[in-house]
């Protein structure tokens, strides 16, 4: 089951505290970027964010679970009335999530 529109919109909005978030559609579901990092998806109408220390401390007692099936789990995040809250997380995962790699130019076609 892919994520509704409105869940998606939702978690968007609970998300505008910081103008940097950026949700893209990925394979019929989410990515989540904020400071330019990857660091959550929207699966199944759930947000979940990666597993890094401060993610693990902010939620203790979060559920870790898969996005999809096969996939490494990853945190829970169910507050997301929270606005403050979700900011909070956010800022204490930036330094800790990796940064995108820089992809190579495409190099041209021999005519």
């Amino acid at each position: 089951m892919s994520s509704s529109r409105e869940f998606v919109e939702y978690v968007k909005e609970q998300l505008s505290t910081r103008p940097d978030v950026i949700i893209r559609p990925m394979m019929g579901e989410y990515l989540v970027y904020w400071g330019g990092r990857l660091g959550g998806d929207i699966c199944d109408n759930r947000l979940l964010v990666k597993p890094v220390p401060a993610a693990l401390e902010l939620l203790p007692k979060a559920a870790m679970e898969p996005p999809y099936p096969g996939a490494k789990s990853m945190v829970l995040v169910e507050n997301l009335e929270d606005r403050a809250f979700l900011r909070r997380l956010m800022e204490a995962m930036e330094p800790e999530l990796p940064l995108p790699k820089k992809r190579k130019p495409k190099k041209k076609a021999v005519q």
